[in-house]
């Protein structure tokens, strides 16, 4: 797939990469839209509460997704050697490992999400709503952790166009058990924002189903190792893990953050958090475009060092950076043009609505820095020196962290204010990872 007369990837071979990856995270975004969607019609306490049980929940579900992240990175590196039956090895130990994770962090969670929920909201409305979204999507851990070591695979070895199939059926099938579960149709009890949970976590194991029909009946199976599984070797995951564990930690530690944000906006009061619901929904959206390029750099820039070609990863991200900033671009000044059209999808209450449109726009205008710095974190990942990538990010976390208390707990500013929280991480990052790229201190990393 490279090109042979520039030993680098063009244009029109990085669009071909990203617009799947592009299409099925976007279709996965919807899941949330949904959700936020219906309880935005059920009442601002069961919006609110989704948010900071979403987050909640995304900071156990990035525990297995660092873990596939790194995977990904080894299986990109091993398909651009021309080692394609590693490629399978490598997913089985992964699945493996991941089922166990699952069964851990859903016991862990259980045990613990009562006494954090209680002592870190403050409305005891929210926190029983949200306790009751998380009990429903733990199950979920299953499916979605598998699954997303199949979109490693499927990423590492550049076939992306499985991940689109997959996002439309999931996503159809969110929207359908959601209809059912949060107002009672077809004869079901309505459960509300349980019933938001429930539907998701069904969404996923119809999600990891078609995976596995499709991976069976479409992929070689021969070709990538997938036709048996040999005998669990501990040192083969122990290489894994010696990539993987860093994306783990980043992965959990930057949810966390995030999660920490929403906690500091709850304490501003139901509206407030109920904004910031919406404006992390509608960022979402954004967020997944800019993601796609992202993945698909970390992916590409494996495969190329994979190749041999250290030299020309510098031209292949001012690519990618520049493709990524066109459609973040366009997505960004649509929604700002119109914010209140926007925000009508997830909820109908007036009052809300207009105090939604500042933050939007503050949260728009994070992109220009946000672009950057996730490309270029992504690229410093794709190296394989995912330790390194992990204590940049740390770097820009304590600054983001600070910021955050600073700005929310102790100014109490305005919500839209607090949103400039995001211009304040996405500069720190693209300036360290930048600057890391720049150094040419990763050529070198064998993984």
């Amino acid at each position: 797939m490279i090109n042979n007369t520039t030993a680098t990837y063009s244009y029109r071979q990085i669009w071909k990469v990203a617009y799947p990856i592009l299409i099925s995270l976007v279709m996965e975004q919807m899941i949330g839209m949904t959700d936020a969607a219906f309880l935005g019609r059920v009442g601002e306490v069961e919006l609110g509460a989704s948010a900071i049980a979403g987050v909640y929940y995304m900071v156990i579900f990035m525990t297995g997704f660092g873990f596939s992240i790194g995977s990904q990175i080894i299986i990109a590196r091993r398909n651009g050697e021309g080692d394609y039956r590693e490629t399978g090895n490598i997913f089985y130990h992964g699945a493996s490992f991941l089922l166990g994770l699952a069964a851990l962090m859903i016991i862990l969670t259980e045990l613990v999400s009562p006494w954090f929920m209680g002592r870190m909201v403050s409305s005891p409305q929210v926190a029983e709503a949200a306790i009751s979204y998380v009990k429903w999507r733990l199950p979920g851990l299953f499916f979605a952790y598998v699954t997303a070591m199949f979109r490693a695979f499927y990423v590492g070895t550049t076939q992306t166009k499985t991940l689109t199939l997959n996002s439309i059926v999931m996503v159809l099938s969110n929207v359908v058990f959601n209809w059912i579960l949060i107002f009672g149709k077809l004869g079901f009890p309505a459960m509300g924002i349980a019933g938001a949970a429930l539907g998701s976590t069904l969404a996923e194991l119809v999600s990891l189903v078609f995976f596995i029909v499709y991976t069976i009946r479409k992929t070689d199976c021969r070709k990538y190792g997938l036709d048996r599984f040999g005998k669990f070797d501990f040192g083969k995951l122990k290489d894994i893990l010696s990539v993987s564990v860093w994306t783990m930690i980043q992965n959990v530690v930057s949810l966390s953050t995030w999660f920490i944000f929403f906690l500091f906006i709850e304490h501003l009061g139901e509206r407030s958090l109920a904004v910031s619901n919406i404006v992390r929904n509608v960022s979402g959206l954004i967020w997944m475009i800019m993601m796609a390029f992202s993945s698909t750099c970390s992916a590409l820039v494996s495969n190329l060092i994979g190749n041999g070609h250290q030299n020309a990863v510098p031209g292949l991200v001012v690519r990618i950076l520049k493709i990524g900033y066109l459609a973040v671009a366009i997505m960004t000044v649509a929604i700002a043009a119109f914010p209140e059209t926007v925000i009508r999808i997830y909820t109908d209450i007036p009052e809300l609505v207009s105090a939604s449109v500042p933050s939007l726009w503050v949260m728009c205008s994070a992109y220009l820095f946000t672009v950057p710095a996730n490309i270029f974190f992504q690229a410093v990942s794709g190296t394989g020196n995912t330790k390194y990538a992990f204590l940049l990010e740390l770097s820009a976390l304590v600054v983001y962290v600070a910021y955050c208390y600073t700005i929310i707990h102790v100014i109490r500013a305005d919500v839209a204010v607090c949103w400039s929280a995001e211009h304040v991480y996405g500069f720190a990052m693209m300036i360290l990872c930048g600057g890391y790229l720049l150094s040419g201190k990763w050529k070198n990393k064998r993984i």
